[in-house]
């Protein structure tokens, strides 16, 4: 019996559980367990003393002629009620405490059971609730456990919490007992019990942490309207202000790039464009293929299409490393992004060769920003074929034929 009782002692240090309705519960089980040995639990008091951890059960009874007795549970012979008290006269109520004892080993097991049970789904409904409400916002835990698929977090209350692999960015690395920062992404029901997923490559972790270090963006002087990324490697987020007086780009850069810094650090040095956004599709184009300085754009709106003209040497840097660049360009703006060489006087368009040159080709060169003769033939052969992933056979052949139009 004691042990029963060093449990309710337990239950009032719960987590997730309100004293409350950590009440409500135990007061439900011990009265469903009087209605099944007394049949009814109306005429019984029970008392909860969340402080102590205890709680006590009173039974009352109204005192009849020891002979009219019809129910023990309810009522009580005169001689017994003057046993406790010997002014007790016919009618009046007796309360005598039930001592759990008296429940039998085999109930006072069956309580346990019934009890933990109805606890341990109770802090799970709760803590989905609790993350639920959560889901988008950072929080901060420490790596509890470290496996090839995914990471346990615990938070401060020790919830445990999953990153896996695909929310982590690429370069992460923790080791167990690390602090870690992650948004709350989802929060599913597996097999009955909540799972708590977090996530450091979406947008909005990304968005979070901006609104910590930028003021501006916290208080709604400033607004995030778009955020693209390819984790650990670049993102782009498009800010506008709703006050000429504040520099959006500026604000959310800081001084000598301090704000952003730490934002940076915490991507393991993932490079952030932020970019003014506009709804002027061209103008938002423009800036998003910086630091490429281009010479016109041309719009297709029912194909959402944008054919781009650059400089010669602007080329490269429209397309970015590894084709970054204008990979997140065509995230942000929503368009897909065709990028050109402006057209020397004496160069001649690749379509004018596709008489001798099959269109696949020709469509595999523009692909990789050469659409015409001249900028073909700028490139080295073993460069054409790293780049395009053509046939050395098929590159030299397409050389031979560019080069006849100069000769």
């Amino acid at each position: 019996m004691e042990n029963l009782i060093s449990n309710f002692a337990e239950f009032k240090e719960l987590k997730n559980i309100d004293k409350s309705t950590m009440i409500g519960v135990l007061e439900d089980v011990f009265r469903h367990h009087l209605q099944k040995t007394y049949e009814t639990d109306e005429n019984f008091d029970v008392i909860i003393n969340p402080e102590k951890g205890d709680l006590e059960i009173w039974r009352n009874r109204v005192i009849v002629e020891d002979d009219a007795v019809e129910n023990p549970n309810q009522q009580i012979a005169l001689s017994e009620a003057r046993k406790l008290d010997a002014t007790y006269e016919v009618g009046e109520e007796v309360s005598d405490q039930i001592d759990m004892a008296s429940f039998g080993r085999r109930a006072v097991l069956s309580l346990r059971q019934n009890l933990a049970s109805r606890i341990l789904d109770l802090e799970k409904a709760n803590l989905f609730e609790k993350y639920s409400e959560r889901v988008g916002e950072i929080i901060s835990g420490e790596v509890y456990q470290v496996w090839k698929k995914e990471i346990l977090v615990l938070d401060d209350e020790n919830n445990e919490l999953v990153l896996p692999k695909a929310e982590q960015i690429p370069s992460d690395f923790f080791r167990k007992g690390d602090n870690i920062k992650a948004i709350v992404s989802k929060v599913e029901m597996r097999n009955n019990n909540p799972v708590i997923i977090l996530s450091r490559t979406a947008p909005e972790f990304l968005q979070r942490l901006f609104e910590a270090e930028v003021p501006e963006i916290f208080d709604g002087l400033i607004t995030i309207k778009k955020i693209v990324r390819i984790p650990g490697e670049r993102a782009k987020v498009a800010v506008e202000s709703y006050d000429d007086r504040v520099d959006p780009v500026g604000a959310c850069v800081g001084v000598k790039g301090s704000r952003i810094y730490s934002i940076v650090r915490e991507l393991r040095n993932e490079n952030i464009d932020v970019v003014n956004w506009t709804s002027n599709t061209s103008l938002l184009i423009q800036r998003a293929l910086n630091p490429a300085k281009i010479t016109s754009i041309t719009l297709d709106e029912a194909k959402k299409t944008a054919s781009v003209y650059l400089k010669p040497q602007e080329v490269s840097l429209a397309i970015g490393k590894g084709g970054l660049n204008i990979r997140l360009a065509t995230m942000l703006t929503g368009y897909d992004i065709d990028v050109f060489r402006d057209a020397d006087e004496e160069d001649v368009d690749l379509e004018e060769f596709n008489d001798e040159i099959e269109q696949w080709i020709i469509d595999t060169f523009k692909r990789i920003g050469c659409d015409t003769a001249k900028s073909v033939l700028e490139l080295s052969k073993e460069e054409l074929v790293k780049r395009t992933d053509l046939e050395e056979e098929t590159i030299e052949e397409v050389v031979r034929i560019l080069r006849a139009e100069f000769e």
